[in-house]
């Protein structure tokens, strides 16, 4: 039987891409700052880390295909179903996330998003100066603020977790599946059937809106404090 004709298509926008590696770098500069007591690099990665969150869920919501939470987004059920066969080897023919890679995904951006917002009521960090806290923690009552202040650091365990163990799928996917899910994320397009329609790219300008409309929401917020 001849093999399935294949085309390299476009399944990842810039902006998702950007997302993406930014929340990388960032996580690290957010990690590095905290052990070293860089208090200002800290609560900037963290605001930047924010900005990306909120746009990342607007364009989730009227972004590109691939970034659609609809799209990629199934039930509970379609993702145990595919994590049952994990082991057998075929061809990707996933066009976004597969249907248990959406569930990391929400997972991912649900983490990120508690760390971010308990981060902007935190006070009295261990490893920063005694005076450094977040633009919100002197607007609410200091149980308020420590309360939250754990969570932040508890919240931070299962976000290291939460990205080992992303790594981890896209590391056992690559040597048990061999499926390239890197790839794909750096250049934009993945080789698929060239049955499967390529799915549609959102509007740049759109895009470009709803990040600067992110970026001045956060920055009303860091004026607050």
């Amino acid at each position: 039987m001849a093999e399935e004709p294949v085309r390299e298509v476009k399944v990842w926008d810039g902006w998702v891409r950007l997302f993406h590696w930014s929340i990388v770098v960032l996580l690290a500069v957010s990690w590095v700052s905290m052990k070293t007591g860089n208090v200002e690099v800290h609560y900037v990665s963290g605001y930047t880390i924010l900005t990306l969150l909120l746009f990342r869920i607007a364009w989730g919501v009227a972004g590109s295909d691939t970034a659609r939470f609809t799209r990629f987004l199934r039930s509970p059920l379609a993702g145990l179903r595919h994590l049952r066969q994990f082991r057998r080897r075929e061809p990707d023919t996933e066009i976004g996330h597969n249907a248990a890679g959406g569930w990391m995904v929400l997972v991912l951006l649900g983490l990120l998003l508690v760390q971010a917002t308990t981060g902007l009521f935190a006070n009295h960090e261990p490893g920063f100066s005694y005076d450094a806290h977040g633009p919100l923690a002197l607007k609410v009552s200091d149980g308020t603020s420590a309360w939250l202040t754990g969570i932040h650091h508890l919240n931070s365990i299962l976000v290291l977790g939460a990205v080992g163990l992303h790594v981890l799928a896209v590391l056992s996917y690559r040597v048990v599946k061999g499926h390239d899910l890197i790839g794909p994320m750096v250049t934009g397009f993945k080789s698929l059937p060239a049955r499967l329609a390529a799915p549609r790219m959102g509007s740049p300008v759109l895009a470009a809106g709803f990040l600067a409309v992110a970026a001045l929401a956060v920055w009303g917020i860091t004026r607050l404090g």
